[in-house]
């Protein structure tokens, strides 16, 4: 059955689905920060707090980017190794060069879109599936980062170099501050602009996009040249955080923020998503892994809880879809 009777059911489907996974994920949170509030004395004090905050923050903004990307039917799995060489690139420029922790910001910034743009173009114009392209990517990122450093951190950084990872605005750590204008400039960018809605388009049928006027190339070099840039923020705040450029930063930090964005309701099969439940998974996700922390549970198993929730919320996302589609 096709025509406006359809479409309007297929995009009541898409709405019902969304809402239902950002209601489960907000459940899940509340209930996990209520759990941990119990499990550990440490949990509500004000360092921890601070240092969710900032945790967060890394994890929302790449899994922002990220989410822009799962829309289209893409995927990112380069955002590790190139948040570890936007990190490292920042943390250089500052101590070699002598420039501002902002000129380094840029900087790194600069590097996340060159990579975005690198994926992209093999993505169009190679005709790379997503998941070899940025697979290659990845490679490619990590060896830099070891070339560039030596495989040696890049330390000795002056105090300035602080500001953005750990630095304070209004009692608010100035990560949280800036996840916030990310989150909402590109909660506006994909509700409200025409390229937003040519995102969608992609995601649910390329093809058809592609016959409707929808400029394909163009709008995906963009959109993975976006995620890279807030890749290279992501990295820059890491760096921050820890007053120093680590070559090892973000091995399997690719998984956090596809988990972030699965369980807030963007979809694998395309199409479909929100920065809003994204913002909440990215929350969920750096709960799990400050909890974890906090109840000493080794590392390694930090990383089954991260797949088993994968596992969920990808099949979650199956069973809804296929509910509604009998219902609606």
């Amino acid at each position: 059955m096709t025509g406006p009777r359809a479409q309007v059911g297929e995009w009541l489907r898409e709405r019902i689905a969304v809402a239902v996974s950002e209601f489960t994920a907000a459940t899940a949170l509340v209930a996990l920060f209520a759990v941990l509030c119990f499990a550990s004395p440490h949990f509500l004090t004000a360092d921890n707090l601070f240092n969710i905050g900032s945790q967060t923050a890394v994890i929302a903004i790449i899994a922002v980017a990220q989410t822009i990307v799962i829309i289209t039917k893409g995927i990112d799995l380069s955002v590790g190794s190139v948040a570890a060489l936007a990190g490292v690139m920042g943390a250089i420029v500052v101590r070699d060069l002598g420039f501002s922790v902002w000129t380094a910001a840029l900087v790194a910034i600069a590097v996340g879109t060159l990579a975005g743009l690198a994926n992209g173009v093999l993505i169009t114009f190679a005709q790379l599936p997503p998941f070899i392209a940025t697979l290659g990517m990845m490679s490619v990122g990590r060896g830099l980062v070891f070339i560039v450093t030596g495989a040696v951190g890049v330390y000795s950084l002056p105090e300035s170099f602080q500001l953005i990872g750990n630095g304070v605005i209004a009692g608010i750590p100035f990560a949280v501050v800036v996840t916030a204008v990310v989150a909402l400039a590109a909660g506006y960018l994909l509700s409200e602009s025409r390229f937003g809605q040519h995102v969608y388009a992609m995601g649910s049928n390329l093809e058809a996009a592609r016959r409707a006027g929808v400029p394909v190339r163009r709008n995906l070099i963009a959109v993975y040249a976006l995620a890279g840039s807030l890749v290279g923020l992501g990295g820059m705040i890491a760096a921050s955080r820890v007053s120093s450029g680590q070559p090892n930063y973000g091995i399997g930090l690719e998984l956090d923020v596809i988990a972030a964005a699965v369980i807030g309701g963007a979809s694998l099969f395309g199409g479909q998503g929100r920065i809003a439940g994204t913002i909440i998974g990215a929350f969920l996700i750096a709960l799990v892994r400050n909890g974890s922390v906090l109840l000493g549970i080794n590392i390694h198993y930090q990383q089954v809880i991260v797949g088993l929730i994968i596992w969920a919320a990808v099949y979650f996302d199956q069973y809804r879809r296929r509910r509604l589609e009998t219902r609606v």
